[in-house]
């Protein structure tokens, strides 16, 4: 075995580490600055680039999608004998939705043709009518002229004394209620005449007629709405409340149809976010649904009125009660094209509205 050196003694072993690292941090004193300014630095760089981020651009997490909804409803009463859609179900403008009982309103039509016919056969009957043709009156006349010729004679024998007065008067009589029968005659075949004209509202028709033709389009107008037919293309929402035999009351809303190609979003920023916001202005939409799924947008308009002014009980801020609360003003955002998801109203999504002069591409 190799003897040990008598120069190295165990207590300088011991003492040897100790006094290295003394000596090493005796000479970089630099780092432990370096360590304590580098924490505060980084998180006023991270804060200055966090608020840097945030400038020329507001967002809001209370946003909506949107659809423009027909309440779908018959113009007529009756029972439902035939439902044509199902709930979800994509319709086509004009398409047939449901059916009412159109039995009673071709009844309805019967019986307004009845009218029109018997209108038609009464302008027919008054064309013919001896109060028009004037046949009364001159067998008037003729009785006129023969009352006078008879008054003539009773005078002249009145005058030589072998009339009496009564004869005279009855004579005279008869001449009046002859040229009152005239009258009369005269005054029938100016109302006949009446009933046959034409008023000014309807020219070239008899009244009689042109309210029998009134009557049986409004009787075939009320068949047509029997069948219910969409007012435009969409979706079918709600459907489960067509059931067959249910009655339908007329204007009451019984199905909603989501119109197609109405996406929009509404998105509620509070009023402080509305200084530099215009429309126009481009917008990032992205959707709690669908995390992957971001769409561009612009700026279509911005609410006339807070949401507090058009909720059903507005707030009474003079009451002295008054608490300051920042208000929410809606604004409407237009996407850009067809999203390659299907966009369901009332989804929730986050809006970026770009205000400053670096746009989104």
């Amino acid at each position: 075995m190799a003897e040990a050196d008598p120069a190295r003694t165990p207590d300088a072993d011991a003492a040897t580490p100790l006094a290295r690292p003394d000596k090493a941090n005796a000479g970089r004193p630099w780092a432990r600055w370096a360590l304590m300014l580098a924490v505060p630095v980084t998180l006023v760089l991270g804060a200055w680039a966090y608020w840097h981020s945030l400038q020329g651009k507001v967002s809001t997490d209370n946003a909506y999608v949107k659809k423009d909804m027909v309440s779908v409803s018959a113009e007529v009463g009756g029972a439902i004998t035939e439902v044509l859609v199902k709930d979800g179900a994509e319709v086509a403008e004009g398409q047939l939705l449901f059916r009412i009982d159109p039995e009673p309103y071709r009844l309805a039509v019967t019986e307004a043709d009845a009218a029109m016919a018997g209108a038609q056969a009464n302008i027919i009957a008054l064309r013919n009518d001896a109060d028009l043709t004037g046949t009364d009156i001159t067998a008037a006349r003729s009785d006129v002229g023969f009352a006078e010729a008879r008054f003539e004679r009773v005078r002249a024998l009145r005058d030589k004394g072998f009339a009496t007065k009564a004869d005279f008067e009855a004579a005279e009589q008869a001449v009046i209620q002859a040229r009152e029968r005239v009258r009369q005659a005269e005054d029938r075949q100016r109302e006949a005449r009446a009933r046959l004209a034409n008023g000014p509202a309807v020219p070239g028709v008899n009244p009689q007629v042109a309210a029998a033709e009134a009557r049986r389009a409004n009787a075939q107008l009320a068949l047509r709405r029997t069948e219910v037919r969409a007012p435009v293309a969409g979706r079918i929402a709600q459907a489960d409340r067509l059931q067959l035999g249910q009655q339908v009351v007329p204007n009451l809303p019984v199905l909603t149809l989501v119109r197609s190609g109405s996406t929009f979003v509404e998105a509620n920023f509070k009023e402080t976010d509305l200084a530099d916001m215009a429309v126009g202005q481009r917008a990032e939409v992205r959707f709690d649904a669908y995390p992957d799924l971001v769409l561009k947008g612009r700026v279509a308009s911005i609410g006339a009125g807070t949401g507090a002014e058009f909720s059903v009980l507005p707030a009474q801020n003079a009451t002295g009660n008054w608490v300051k609360v920042t208000q929410r003003v809606p604004v409407r955002i237009a996407l850009d094209g067809d999203s390659p998801r299907h966009l369901i109203a009332g989804l929730s999504t986050e809006v970026t509205v770009f205000t400053g002069t670096k746009q989104p591409n």
